[in-house]
């Protein structure tokens, strides 16, 4: 009975550093599990929601790259979409000592609480791709957030879709779009911020919005084309353009809509689709979708310069080099409230690094050098 009770304590043992342990990169693998640093390194965690969209493994890449070149000590936690293992996560890392994250958070209310644990332990945070609350930001002046405003990013796609139309008026008569939406997830922030901003710049434009079909796939490519076999099986010919809130999503389009029989031989209009697809991320898989003239357009959504600028200021905190104001991965403190949170609070805009997105087309610079 001792024996077996012995090898129980040990495998808990274990599972603990492993699980704690995570995935480790910039440093020595299997360096110190806790402290500030690790052998005079700067330790950092990366806290992601999942690792399963294009854009999430892009940026948790690129924070490894940063990693290394700094020789900071990097753990990685993949949440797996659930927020109570993310907390989990978060408070095994504090226990273990580290002190500075970079959080991709599940949900932004968890933010909050999150800061006030790592307040606690007298440590440092900046958040992206899913915005922390205006209140978690006021916790502490060491919690930042380095993302894009996601209502810019919709109002880019309404953009394109719009100058497209401009010059194609034969393809919606009387400027009316009937349009398919495909969402991310239901309450995301993106999902309803760039929702906003695609309909407001439409509205803009002229151009009268009829939404034949709009419903989540979660981001997936798979579930995207599946919802779009069955919506061209009910409204075929109705529809005259496709709108998703990513390229995961919109390449998910593409494919139905080429099984389905929706193509042309004559791409002058920049896609050999008889309605154009627009995504969101300007992801790999998207711009060579769109040389080869399925996808129509993206909008970069930059996960570069968004774990370019949380890395930085967080490692500026745990360096001790850190100023108000600080320039971060390239992207200046913001300075003036915009209308989306958390960044529309005075009180809290010099802790927003504001990525800009960029609208893709083939005439854009960003497509012509990728």
């Amino acid at each position: 009975m001792k024996k077996i009770m012995m090898v129980l304590v040990v495998l808990l043992a274990v599972s603990s550093v492993l699980f704690a342990g995570g995935q480790r990169a910039g440093g020595t693998e299997g360096g110190s599990a806790g402290g500030g640093s690790a052998g005079g390194r700067v330790q950092i965690a990366l806290l992601m929601r999942n690792m399963d969209e294009q854009f999430l493994k892009d940026y948790s890449d690129n924070i490894r790259k940063l990693a290394a070149a700094q020789g900071v000590d990097l753990n990685v936690q993949d949440a797996r979409s659930d927020s109570a293992t993310q907390l989990t996560q978060l408070q095994t890392l504090l226990n273990q000592g580290y002190r500075y994250f970079v959080i991709i958070p599940c949900v932004s209310e968890l933010s909050e609480q999150m800061n006030q644990e790592i307040l606690a332990k007298g440590g440092a945070a900046a958040y992206s791709n899913i915005q922390p609350t205006v209140a978690s930001l006021k916790v502490g002046k060491n919690f930042f957030f380095a993302s894009s405003p996601e209502f810019v990013g919709g109002r880019y796609q309404g953009q394109i879709i719009a100058d497209y139309f401009d010059k194609n008026p034969d393809k919606a008569p009387g400027k009316v779009l009937n349009m398919i939406l495909i969402l991310g997830q239901l309450g995301h922030p993106a999902q309803v911020n760039r929702e906003a901003g695609l309909l407001a710049e439409l509205k803009t434009r002229g151009y009268t919005v009829n939404i034949i079909a709009r419903d989540t796939a979660n981001w997936t490519p798979d579930q995207s084309q599946q919802k779009m076999d069955a919506w061209i099986a009910a409204y075929r010919g109705r529809f005259n353009v496709v709108a998703a809130q990513n390229d995961g999503m919109a390449l998910g389009a593409v494919e139905s809509l080429i099984q389905n029989g929706f193509t042309k031989t004559d791409a002058s209009d920049g896609t050999i689709l008889t309605v154009p697809v627009l995504g969101i991320d300007a992801t790999g898989d998207a711009i060579n979708s769109m040389k080869e003239n399925k996808l129509y357009a993206t909008v970069l959504q930059d996960a570069v310069g968004q774990s370019a600028a949380a890395f930085d200021v967080v490692y500026q905190i745990a360096a001790g080099t850190y100023k108000p104001g600080n320039p971060a991965g390239g992207t200046p403190a913001a300075t003036t409230p915009i209308d989306e949170a958390p960044a529309n609070d005075a009180s809290v805009i010099g802790q927003c690094y504001l990525v800009p997105f960029v609208p893709v087309d083939k005439n854009s610079d960003y497509y012509k050098t990728h």
